[in-house]
């Protein structure tokens, strides 16, 4: 009986020191919709996914390492649940390195921590500092046929890798002192030494400001795109929580070489109704005398905390030489194109 007690007790303790110094959690989403788009040369319907928020699957996990410091992975990838298949990666922050959709990667996020009172050090893929200074200040982020305008890599602009995530990725998180904090991050694109450029290597930082109801942030990255070529990002961010809406305005300020600047906006609101959320925002972007305007409008309704349905509407204005159109659709130059997405999403 003792010996029985004895072993019990330490098993006791083993499990509860176990649990108290790691945990590991699997999460996702999935979100699937009926997209349609219009346009004056071809409309396009299909079925669609990630047009609130992104399918995704993933695992994270903690260590409790003692002294304060601890140890955290994250590893997540896109879902493309309308047909099965895995979504993009891209090894080296260049067109060579990208993949297609097809099996299931950890493209969206795969990383590795330290944390303690100095802040944390994170390595591996992950959201670029100048994206996440974008999506936090957009009442759509950057999903489905509301997305805003403000940004390449929305509209298809040449030489944004590095744009959204960067593989090869070494950055440091501050803690926040009196509302500040910083995002500091270099990414490789791990070329040979005497390669004629040193393509996908480059870095970004975030610089922000929370207290209470009002954020403001701002960042600036620049890759390396080719020999004597760049893509440098500058954003300005900033928003405030009235409590019966959240208010939101953008910046953006994208400068690639030799193929011109393009200057970008995002004005937008969100706002509880009932049992969800209206969404608009009005966004757009200029290159040259390329201009193109975009309003949208939504409602989530929220049938529990982890399922919702949703519904999205936006019309889109191009002038000076643009054609951007919605959902597939296909526009002539200078035309105009509507879209609208019906979806449904589950988070577990």
């Amino acid at each position: 009986m003792k010996k029985s007690f004895l072993a019990l007790a330490a098993l006791s303790c083993f499990a509860a020191s176990a649990s108290a110094q790691s945990s590991v959690t699997l999460f996702g989403v999935v979100d699937a919709s009926l997209s349609y788009g219009s346009g004056d040369v071809s409309n396009k319907t299909q079925l669609a996914n990630s047009n609130n928020t992104s399918s995704r699957f993933g695992v994270t996990g903690t260590e409790d390492l003692g002294g304060g410091l601890k140890a955290a992975f994250r590893l997540e990838g896109a879902v493309n649940n309308d047909n099965g298949s895995g979504g993009t990666t891209n090894t080296n922050n260049q067109a060579s390195g990208g993949t297609g959709a097809g099996g299931f990667t950890f493209g969206r996020r795969s990383t590795v921590s330290l944390l303690g009172g100095f802040g944390e050090l994170r390595v591996g893929r992950e959201y670029t500092p100048q994206y996440w200074n974008q999506f936090l200040y957009e009442p759509f982020g950057n999903n489905g046929v509301g997305s805003s305008r403000s940004a390449g890599w929305v509209n298809g602009a040449a030489g944004v890798a590095g744009g959204v995530r960067a593989s090869n990725s070494i950055s440091y998180l501050s803690p926040t002192f009196s509302g500040f904090d910083v995002w500091v991050m270099v990414y490789l694109g791990e070329n040979a030494s005497n390669a004629a450029a040193q393509v996908g290597d480059g870095g970004g930082v975030k610089l922000s400001y929370n207290q209470g109801p009002f954020s403001v942030s701002g960042a600036y990255s620049s890759t390396i795109t080719g020999v004597g070529t760049d893509n440098q990002t500058s954003t300005l961010g900033a928003s405030y929580d009235l409590r019966v809406a959240k208010l939101f305005a953008l910046v953006t300020k994208e400068a690639y070489t030799g193929i011109g600047d393009m200057n970008g906006y995002s004005l937008g609101a969100s706002m509880p109704m009932g049992s969800g959320t209206i969404r608009a925002s009005f966004s757009g972007n200029e290159r040259s005398s390329a201009r193109t305007n975009q309003f949208a409008i939504g409602y989530q309704h929220d049938l529990s905390k982890r399922t919702a349905l949703y519904g999205t509407f936006a019309t889109v204005s191009n002038s000076g030489g643009a054609s951007a159109a919605l959902n597939g659709a296909v526009t002539s130059v200078n035309g105009s194109s509507n879209g609208f997405d019906l979806g449904v999403k589950h988070s577990f």
